[in-house]
């Protein structure tokens, strides 16, 4: 199954809500409910997923990362972290002696 999936799951308490919401091979997104501002970010850092609404859902942004955790794809897009995907990290380092100098001394 692919798409959009809005499951219902009752729970006894925060622990056993990062349980149930934890136990998927999937995690592209969740969405957590709450008045509590302190639950909210715990719940945010603790869930297993590359993006979770709090008291909303499906907001998205061009300059927001997007994309999943475990079996939820690979790497991101938009965002800073998608333009990562195509550049590779290069250092070059030059010296501008005329003479060479040792090359086993760290400089």
């Amino acid at each position: 199954m692919f798409g959009p999936v809005h499951s219902v799951i009752p729970f006894d308490d925060e622990e056993d809500a990062i349980r149930i919401g934890n136990d998927i091979n999937f995690g592209l997104a969740a969405g957590v409910w709450t008045s509590d501002i302190g639950r909210a970010l715990r719940m945010s850092e603790r869930l297993k997923a590359g993006t979770v609404w709090v008291n909303t859902y499906r907001a998205v942004s061009f300059t927001s990362p997007f994309g999943g955790y475990k079996r939820s794809g690979i790497g991101r897009e938009s965002g800073m972290e998608a333009i990562k995907e195509y550049l590779q990290t290069k250092s070059v380092w030059i010296a501008h002696e005329t003479i060479a100098a040792n090359p086993f001394v760290i400089r």
